[in-house]
């Protein structure tokens, strides 16, 4: 008999859970960290456990995990602390290897999933057993709009090609649910790109990627591109040409397909750079008001 089930104080007797482990970094996130694990407890196929990483966060965000922690059922949520901040991808492999279950989702302490998340992921893995990671569409938004988005029909979930990511990044981490028996993890000598270079080293390894094309999760955070310093998108170039370079090193690509991953990510430059200095011609020939 499982003590997350016997132990329940909140959660009704009768409600099925899905062999899924989820992972929280939680760093400096004590205003937003509420709202996440809520979120999860919301799904209506709630997962087994709840795993929260303290990244070397102050006593506020420690706090916040604490009361997060004590106001669930006993056992389904574990706090894990690290001593020092050692970023988002240490605190997800951290996670990860604590992790008991078959499956593994991601969320970030500011972002929030809608409530058939789960549900739909489970049922797609359920009737593909080979896909080893299901994503979904994701929408970017600010905290004072309704939470979940409206299903739109047909639902459907279609393999992503693995040439796709030598495009773009198709898959966002808040979406993701995949094998805990892969033997893949987050870079942590990464800041940025960290997620794309596992999603790619996944699906260049031959396993099947799956996406719903359903928006089942709301990151809190302004569209890249819009409001971003030319600093920031520097750091994320730099970003994304070091982890193409890695997919090289580590011979998960061509040397053909490494200079069409550059090449893409050189032209996505470019056009924000275009779109940039014609915002700054607008800006500069718009006449002020008197």
């Amino acid at each position: 008999m499982q003590p997350v089930i016997t132990q329940m104080r909140n959660f009704p007797t009768d409600r099925e859970f899905a062999p899924v482990s989820v992972v929280i970094p939680c760093y400096r996130c004590a205003h937003t960290v509420g709202d996440a694990i809520a979120s999860v407890a919301a799904q209506t196929l709630l997962p087994a456990e709840v795993l929260l990483v303290d990244d070397g966060s102050g006593p506020q965000t420690r706090m916040a995990i604490r009361r997060a922690a004590s106001s669930h059922p006993d056992g389904w949520i574990k706090v894990i602390r690290r001593r020092r901040n050692g970023g988002p991808s240490c605190a997800r492999n951290t996670g990860w290897q604590a992790a008991r279950c078959r499956f593994i989702a991601f969320l970030d302490a500011d972002d929030i999933w809608c409530r058939s998340k789960l549900e739909l992921q489970m049922a797609v893995l359920h009737a593909d057993p080979r896909i080893a990671l299901i994503s979904h569409c994701v929408e970017v938004r600010q905290r004072s709009f309704p939470r979940d988005a409206p299903l739109t029909f047909p639902l459907l979930a279609r393999i992503l090609p693995k040439e796709l990511f030598l495009l773009h990044n198709p898959i966002q981490t808040l979406s993701v649910v995949l094998r805990r028996d892969l033997p893949f993890r987050f870079s942590e000598s990464l800041r940025r790109s960290e997620d794309f270079l596992l999603w790619s080293e996944i699906a260049f390894a031959g396993h099947r990627c799956a996406k719903i094309n359903q928006v089942l999760g709301v990151a809190h955070e302004h569209p890249r591109g819009a409001g971003e310093s030319s600093t920031d998108v520097r750091a994320r170039h730099r970003a994304g040409r070091e982890s193409r370079r890695e997919l090289y090193r580590r011979g998960c690509i061509s040397l053909a397909e490494y200079g069409l991953a550059r090449s893409s990510l050189e032209c996505r430059l470019a056009r924000h750079r275009l779109v940039t200095l014609g915002r700054r011609i607008v800006g500069v020939r718009r006449p002020r008001a008197s």
